[in-house]
């Protein structure tokens, strides 16, 4: 399967929701939207909503009828990266290689963009009933999941751990504490709401939740793994940000040919997930070795 052109279809399906889905940037206020639209614009892999539509079709369902849900987890990890980038989190200029929302306008646009996101991704969510073949039961699911994903159990939790853990000696609790907590959450859950619009029977769901939560941590070894070796031209950012913050980080515990032998480790016990679907999870399948790949 190429996975190249499966994640491209799919964000060409995610990115035409989302202009469709987001206010106008000339609607009042227009420096507010127009921040949403510069940071939801500004590219990126749309490995979540692609998950959530790729899972909804691993589950037997039609994938167009998650595409609301899909649109709003891509809207929540674009406000957690607009946030990330503020000089009180992690003060980068630049994102997926242009400048950050608050560089772009000012700091308090910036923080409102995200705010913004994220509560525009709830509608989403909700909006997701009006589908065919949706039921309230699903979306009030969804929404549980959405809202523990993002959360203090999830990646808000997650980022206030790892801000306490800079400059501190990381250890292997808190790397794992973070990671599962900061990026895998909204992956795995991602992976869950798909399953659950889909319709998938209690086996198959607990199935695509442990594909989930693998992926999503070796995701985030890979990320921190790319900051110390990746290109920079590629990633789009700086790399050695986490070095420089002295941020509790899985090669900075157990260095990097352990971090790429477990991410590989968990992108195997991923794909094990699926052995009980067939073609249906071909999607899911190469989007594992993609993660585990990746060079951005």
């Amino acid at each position: 399967m190429d996975v190249a052109a499966h994640l491209a279809a799919r964000a060409a399906e995610v990115e035409a929701a989302l202009d469709r889905l987001l206010p106008p940037g000339e609607t009042s206020p227009p420096q507010l939207h127009q921040a949403m639209r510069y940071s939801l614009e500004a590219g990126g892999k749309r490995l979540r909503p692609a998950l959530v539509l790729d899972a909804c079709a691993c589950a037997g369902g039609d994938p167009d009828t998650a595409l609301p849900t899909a649109c709003a987890l891509e809207c929540i990890h674009t406000y957690s990266l607009i946030h990330d980038d503020l000089p009180c989190m992690d003060d980068d200029d630049l994102r997926r290689g242009r400048p950050s929302c608050h560089k772009q306008f000012d700091e308090a646009t910036a923080l409102l963009a995200g705010d913004a996101l994220l509560t525009l991704a709830f509608g989403l969510v909700a909006g997701n009933l009006g589908e065919d073949g949706v039921t309230a039961g699903q979306v009030v699911r969804v929404t549980a999941e959405v809202a523990e994903a993002a959360g203090t159990p999830g990646m808000v939790g997650g980022q206030m751990l790892d801000l306490l853990g800079e400059g501190q000696p990381p250890t292997a609790e808190l790397v794992e504490a973070i990671h599962l907590r900061k990026t895998t959450a909204l992956l795995r859950a991602a992976v869950r709401c798909g399953a659950i619009l889909g319709g998938a029977g209690d086996a198959e769901f607990e199935a695509l939740s442990a594909y989930g939560r693998n992926l999503g941590l070796a995701f985030q070894i890979v990320d921190d793994i790319l900051d110390i070796v990746g290109d920079e031209a590629a990633l789009g950012k700086p790399v050695g940000s986490d070095v420089g913050l002295a941020k509790a980080t899985w090669p900075a515990v157990h260095g990097l040919d352990e971090s790429r032998r477990y991410a590989h480790a968990l992108i195997a016990e991923a794909q094990r997930s699926l052995d009980g679907f067939g073609a249906e999870a071909e999607p899911l399948r190469a989007l594992a070795a993609f993660v585990e790949e990746r060079q951005s």
